[in-house]
């Protein structure tokens, strides 16, 4: 089966782990047009090619393009997903934060968890015919909270039917960064205050209220050993307190700061502004251990409506939550 005479239906889309695109790289494998001009194409995209589509650049179509008939008009949600997608991606902190990302087929999820103890970190010589010094490693006692994020689009097809598919793509694209903010919302919730396993974060006060000193910042590295302290966020009020710091203001830091835009601490640790971040809160962790996130499906667009509708009212949403792995690896400075 070639991908020029594919039937495509609303059907395709299954709901779950499996994308549209990955029902169509079953029936039309990328690998097939190796050394072809198609290379580099994955099915979807020669879809759009099968139609003419384009959905990007001075030349791009009109919305209408993809109405053009049945088979063409299937492959509208998958547009809508791929941009929305494109916007996560772009306003994306997450990456920055979660040790691992885990997608699931469900709504029911119920994670690891492991507080070892003091000597379970120091890994103490064992004499011959001893036992081994062991990490317990269990689920935790409630499943993953997971959380709905989207957004409504309310559109009729009369309304949108002539504009550019690039421009429609912007708005898409917004929708995106507003679904990605909100998840890193609630995985700072999560590192703040647990995931309902009773295990909110350490608490470390500041030397001087509604102040932040280079000594905070090492009471808090000290606070988090063993684990390592390579991620700071902090609020807007926060970041200025930080950027403010004498130590902050040498010709190093100034140089980096001033010609990229990079933001450093004294420690090392990426500093990241969160501005939902409520209070006065700085939140330090090791990201390579503190947090897992968890995805049921992708992008999840009202297929339904946007192919026989075409537009109306369609929902574009995704499914998130956020557990902590190791919650020691977590501590808050309250300043």
């Amino acid at each position: 089966m070639t991908y020029d005479n594919i039937r495509l239906e609303k059907g395709m889309y299954t709901g779950g782990v499996k994308t549209f695109t990955d029902v169509l790289e079953e029936l039309d494998p990328s690998e097939n047009y190796r050394n072809t001009e198609l290379e580099g194409l994955d099915a979807y995209q020669r879809q759009l090619k099968r139609f003419d589509i384009r959905v990007g650049g001075p030349g791009s179509d009109s919305v209408s393009k993809f109405f053009q008939s049945s088979d063409s008009a299937a492959l509208f949600p998958e547009y809508v997903s791929r941009a929305v997608r494109q916007g996560m991606e772009r306003a994306d902190i997450l990456s920055d934060v979660i040790a691992a990302k885990t997608v699931i087929d469900g709504l029911d999820y119920r994670s690891v968890v492991s507080t070892p103890s003091g000597d379970d970190k120091s890994l103490k010589p064992t004499g011959e015919g001893a036992f081994l010094p062991h990490t317990e490693v269990k689920t935790g006692d409630h499943l993953v909270k997971l959380q709905k994020r989207g957004r409504m689009l309310v559109a009729s097809y009369e309304a949108v039917k002539f504009q550019k598919l690039d421009i429609f793509t912007v708005t898409l694209r917004q929708i995106g960064a507003y679904i990605a903010r909100q998840q890193l919302f609630d995985a700072v919730d999560v590192l703040i205050n647990g995931d309902g396993n009773n295990n909110a974060a350490e608490t470390v006060s500041a030397a001087e209220s509604n102040k932040v000193s280079y000594d905070d910042l090492v009471k808090i590295w000290a606070e988090l050993s063993p684990y390592e302290f390579n991620t700071l966020l902090a609020p807007t009020d926060g970041m200025k307190k930080l950027l403010g710091m004498n130590e902050m203001k040498d010709s190093h830091a100034g140089l980096q700061f001033h010609a990229s835009g990079r933001m450093i601490t004294p420690l090392g640790a990426n500093l990241l502004h969160v501005p939902g971040i409520s209070g006065t809160k700085l939140v330090a962790f090791d990201k390579n251990c503190a947090l897992e996130m968890v995805q049921s499906g992708g992008v999840i667009t009202d297929h339904d409506k946007l192919i026989d509708r075409q537009l109306e009212r369609a929902s574009i949403s995704c499914i998130t939550g956020f557990a902590k792995l190791f919650p020691d690896s977590v501590k808050v400075l309250e300043y």
